[in-house]
């Protein structure tokens, strides 16, 4: 595993978090999808880290990382932590999407995020980098900047998503720098959007319909550059997705081919209103990052 990850990740090294100083990075969630690839990244920049992580990893401890296992929901072991660490930041990448529980995602974000930024807090951090989502925004035509609003006014398990993410920006927004990473779908190695993940079973079980909807996707490693980088962008949100905001109706029957699955079934219903992608123009024109992967169409194919 170490060499894959090395492998993915050495053309992207050069990228990302250069015009910053040595610092020490508390990273949790570091045995992570996006954790792992960030700790590589940052150690070859000359960064130390110090990884949050469930259970022991022999991995993160070959890419060069101090690892620390606790759970996020300990309070008290997580705040002992961090005042341990000394970061210079704290780094969230905490996910809890194992089994597709939403549930559990939800939470790690409401009361993981809280328990992290009070650790850092006490500890005297002054900044934390959070990732969170940018399909949570309300309804409308165009992809959305980061100026929208987040959609409160939804209703059932949409809501439950936005409220959670609310409650994650709220309380990372407590720190004095702070950088809120709005990630598109995740897809790539390690993911849902893989040829083994969750998507791609429904593909095969032809429970993966193309629709109206719109999705801004993002490749694993492109998360993982922005992570980097963002240790010396300005405080603010910022959406970190591909060029090329995509309907279902594009993008599903090219994801169906590039994982082996039937074409999919076509929907006919209407675009729903929130589904309209994200636009990373603030990401691209202003902070100078640019992702390796600017369409979903190449990413799937490869």
């Amino acid at each position: 595993m170490a060499l894959e990850i090395e492998s993915q990740l050495d053309h992207a090294a050069p990228r990302a978090g250069l015009n910053v100083g040595r610092m020490r990075i508390f990273l949790a969630g570091a045995a992570g999808v996006i954790g792992r690839r960030a700790t590589k990244l940052l150690i070859a920049h000359g960064h130390q880290v110090i990884g949050l992580a469930r259970r022991p990893s022999p991995l993160l401890e070959e890419l060069g990382a101090q690892v620390t296992v606790g759970d996020v929901y300990d309070r008290a072991a997580l705040a002992g932590a961090v005042r341990a660490a000394r970061p210079d930041v704290v780094m969230h990448q905490l996910t809890d999407l194992r089994d597709g529980d939403r549930a559990a995602n939800a939470r790690i974000r409401e009361q993981g995020t809280i328990n992290l930024v009070e650790a850092a807090l006490d500890a005297g951090v002054q900044r934390i980098i959070a990732q969170s989502i940018c399909w949570v925004y309300e309804p409308g035509i165009t992809p959305a900047s980061e100026d929208i609003q987040l959609d409160l006014e939804s209703s059932g398990a949409r809501l439950d998503t936005v409220s959670a993410v609310a409650t994650l920006e709220a309380n990372v927004q407590e720190a004095a720098e702070w950088v809120i990473l709005r990630y598109g779908m995740l897809y790539g190695p390690d993911t849902w959007y893989t040829v083994d993940g969750l998507m791609a079973q429904l593909a095969h079980r032809g429970e993966l319909p193309a629709t109206a909807d719109v999705t801004s996707f993002l490749h694993i490693d492109d998360a993982a550059t922005a992570a980097v980088a963002s240790l010396d962008w300005p405080t603010g949100t910022v959406n970190i997705c591909d060029d090329e905001p995509a309907s279902g109706y594009d993008w599903t029957p090219a994801f169906c081919k590039a994982v082996g699955a039937p074409k999919p079934s076509i929907s006919d219903t209407p675009r729903t209103p929130w589904a309209r992608g994200a636009d990373n123009h603030y990401a691209r024109e202003e902070l100078g990052w640019t992702p390796q992967w600017p369409s979903w169409r190449t990413g799937f194919a490869t």
